[in-house]
């Protein structure tokens, strides 16, 4: 087989990867029109999140072709200056009154800025550049612990458990499918916790941790789901309909859990759209052409985030979709100054991550 044959079936397996992006996107945005038209809702919030998360693969696509570890670096700690000041501000929806911590915009830059410096320490060839960037995922980790949020603390701390568990996987496809079944279960917890179905020890131990008022209000969007399952009550309107959200404190009209939020609004579509935009990435992450520790690390930073967004309104800051997006893109950019090697990215990766 001919360099050039290689090099062409690459770049098809890119434009494939980019292709299926493109239609899974279009579909999320096309179908916040459909039911926004439906039931009078406000589909500016979820247009804004798919351009920001194009927006920002794009970039990292560029980014880490040109200067992959230089651009993880600086992800890093512009994700955690963001969540510092997000913090500071005191942002809706990042969930200080519950034990959990800010499981908003703080608790999920965090997290990913913990997985763009653990990607950027696979990235690099030289042993005191990896070691300064695993240590800024340390000090990251350490950040999210002063903050005071668990949330944002266990999932850094996940994210470097695997970057370095990465190093001994030889198919990222195992691992990226772990990761997907893992976000599945917390997804399923969710649904569990608000339909009532779990013993009752472990319903009470996780309603300490979740707060009362956050469970009352993943029922009131399970509620509206079930009322509507096919096109939800409209994008950015479960805040008119749930009594929980008007009555709260500080009312931001959102039940703080992503699929459920999908599912009351757009229905169980929405919820499987959410889902295959997740998978989609998962799948750019198993095509990259970057040694498997890379893809594996951002695969279970997407992970975390997801695992966040259940419990949280993550996913309702452009900063975090943006994010997102970015590092998805770093971890399957392909360097321009490498040339294209004759063996497959995807599934041959040594125990190291390098290819053998």
């Amino acid at each position: 087989m001919t360099s050039a044959t290689v090099g062409g079936g690459l770049r098809e397996r890119r434009n494939t990867v980019d292709m299926t992006g493109v239609a899974v996107l279009t579909a999320c945005a096309v179908w916040a029109l459909l039911t926004a038209a439906a039931r009078g809702g406000r589909p500016e919030g979820v247009l804004l999140a798919v351009l920001a998360l194009a927006a920002g693969y794009a970039g990292g696509r560029v980014c880490g072709a040109v200067l992959p570890v230089g651009t993880c670096a600086l992800a890093a700690l512009a994700g955690l200056g963001l969540a510092v000041a997000a913090c500071e501000r005191g942002l809706p929806g990042n969930g200080t009154g519950s034990p959990l911590g800010h499981t908003g915009a703080a608790a999920a830059l965090l997290i990913l800025s913990a997985g763009a410096a653990c990607c950027g320490a696979w990235a690099s060839a030289r042993p005191a550049v990896r070691l300064g960037l695993r240590l800024l995922a340390v000090g990251i980790a350490a950040v999210a612990a002063v903050l005071g949020s668990t949330a944002a603390l266990a999932g850094c701390t996940a994210v470097i458990l695997c970057s370095l568990a990465a190093a001994l996987m030889r198919r990222r496809g195992v691992g990226l499918a772990g990761l997907a079944l893992t976000a599945a279960l917390v997804v399923a917890a969710s649904w569990a916790v608000a339909k009532k179905v779990l013993p009752e020890g472990l319903a009470v131990s996780l309603e300490g941790q979740l707060t009362r008022h956050r469970i009352v209000l993943w029922q009131d969007a399970l509620a509206l789901a079930e009322h509507d399952p096919v096109l939800g009550v409209g994008p950015g309107r479960y805040g008119e309909f749930s009594n929980t959200a008007q009555q709260a404190l500080h009312p931001d009209g959102r039940p703080h859990s992503a699929p459920l939020q999908q599912a009351a609004e757009q229905g169980l579509f929405g919820v499987l759209l959410l889902g295959a935009v997740f998978c989609w990435l998962l799948y750019a992450l198993w095509r990259s052409p970057h040694s498997t520790p890379v893809a594996l690390t951002a695969g279970a930073a997407l992970t975390a985030l997801a695992a966040v967004a259940v419990v949280g309104n993550a996913l309702s800051f452009a900063p975090v979709t943006a994010g997102t997006g970015l590092l998805a893109g770093l971890a399957t950019a392909h360097p321009w100054a490498e040339d294209l090697s004759p063996e497959l990215p995807d599934t041959t990766d040594g125990p190291l991550g390098t290819r053998p």
